[in-house]
């Protein structure tokens, strides 16, 4: 994939709130967006795992039905999504501290096919304000003939919208504060 084609890429993506681009090289990038959720980090942490299918947004699924993902919380586990014969590994978890932390590795998306590697975080935390404060950290890097700082703003935007959909959902199931975003 070369540079043009990443930034038409770019252009296709819906906008999201929060950018979080914390570094970026030619051989990878970090990403960090967070938000203020009206929840437990217990009530986070349930959303998080067991409902993935229901805030993931479809359009960053492989055939385009979130209800097709599942998140296996615990190491080894698959976050997978599978329909019928067509199947994606696209993360696995390596690290599961329940109600605190989930640590996945692998290639996201686009980045799978170009056999980069990177570790997605989620990470719970008591918020001041009250509720939970979620962070979605995302290192991504390796080989490509590519400069792949280039990725870096498009990956942030996938991560923000991905994490809005896990925002609006937990706002939903536990109404009375709005959850705030921010970097």
């Amino acid at each position: 994939m070369r540079l043009p084609t990443i930034a038409l890429f770019a252009c296709l993506l819906p906008l999201s709130a929060a950018a979080g681009v914390k570094d970026s090289q030619p051989d990878g990038f970090t990403i960090e967006n967070s938000a203020r959720v009206p929840a437990t980090a217990d009530q986070a942490w349930d959303a998080l795992v067991n409902h993935v299918g229901r805030w993931w947004p479809a359009d960053h699924t492989w055939w385009g039905e979130a209800g097709n993902l599942t998140l296996e919380a615990h190491a080894g586990g698959c976050f997978c999504e599978r329909a019928g014969g067509r199947q994606a590994r696209h993360l696995e978890v390596v690290f599961v501290d329940p109600g605190r932390t989930l640590r996945l590795v692998g290639g996201l998306g686009p980045l799978q096919g170009m056999g980069l590697y990177g570790t997605l975080e989620f990470r719970l935390a008591p918020a001041e304000e009250g509720g939970t404060l979620v962070t979605l950290w995302y290192r991504a890097g390796g080989y490509s003939p590519d400069d792949l700082s280039a990725f870096a703003p498009v990956v942030d935007r996938v991560q923000a919208q991905q994490l809005d959909g896990l925002v609006r959902f937990i706002q939903a199931r536990h109404p009375g504060t709005d959850a705030k975003q921010g970097d």
